[in-house]
């Protein structure tokens, strides 16, 4: 199989990033970890290969959003459908290794709406019929603006209509190459505040329906519409909203 890497780098982000965007990660030498094993342990640089010791990093700061990452029924709402919705540790690890669909949206423009018409146009131009837990990806090209500060403004958003669609076809990771799944916060926001009526904001996201989201994705533009697996097992974060995942399409 031929592995491709649909995870955004892990790296430290530039100063113009909006702050629920950073990341700030210390990297340690080894000529610092030299000086860490003759402060612990009294064994002097000349006495190690190189003269150096280990390398070290520490991530001081990493919102469980801020990457590429999957999203728990938990970051949704506190309870789906009457129940405690589940945390990112208590979902099925069978959702995370599954085979893959991806549907094309580049044509889509920022803050427009791919529906549920679209989402089945799509499926058809494929020819494909969804099977549950497989796992589909909303390509926008959106992942080009990755780093960047107006990276989360930017893309288009899946309607709840077209998600729970989804939902009932048995599919129960979906993802997309942009900052979310739904359409950008600050036009869901002018659009509630405009018509004073719930079920516009975070409309897909707030549907109390127990799925998880991948978002952040990159590199979609690498797969074929199908024939692929995907693994994006997310770190086992307990009680975590979300955790940081490798996503990796095998083909």
């Amino acid at each position: 199989m031929q592995p491709i890497d649909l995870s955004a780098p892990l790296q430290n982000t530039p100063a113009d990033v909006p702050a629920f965007q950073r990341i700030h990660i210390e990297y340690r030498t080894n000529q610092q970890g030299a000086d860490d094993i003759e402060q612990m342990f009294q064994v002097p640089r000349e006495l190690l290969h190189q003269q150096e010791g280990w390398a070290t990093d520490t991530i001081r700061e990493l919102g469980t959003h801020s990457t590429t990452h999957i999203d728990a029924p938990r970051h949704y709402n506190s309870s789906i459908q009457g129940q405690d919705s589940q945390t990112i540790d208590e979902l099925p690890l069978e959702w995370f290794f599954q085979p893959g669909i991806c549907l094309n949206f580049q044509h889509k423009e920022d803050g427009e709406a791919i529906t549920l018409h679209d989402l089945q146009q799509a499926l058809q131009g494929i020819n494909h019929t969804l099977s549950p837990l497989e796992i589909v990806l909303i390509h926008t090209g959106r992942d080009q603006f990755y780093g960047q500060g107006d990276y989360w403004l930017r893309g288009p958003g899946v309607t709840a209509e077209a998600t729970r669609y989804l939902f009932e076809q048995g599919i129960r990771v979906m993802g997309i190459d942009s900052w979310g799944w739904d359409r950008p916060l600050h036009l869901q926001a002018r659009d509630a505040q405009e018509h004073q009526k719930g079920g516009i904001f975070w409309a897909a996201h707030q549907l109390d329906l127990p799925y998880a989201q991948i978002e952040r994705l990159v590199n979609l533009s690498s797969l074929p519409p199908k024939g692929f697996m995907v693994s994006c097992f997310p770190l086992r974060l307990v009680g975590g909203s979300a955790a940081p995942a490798r996503v990796v399409a095998l083909l």
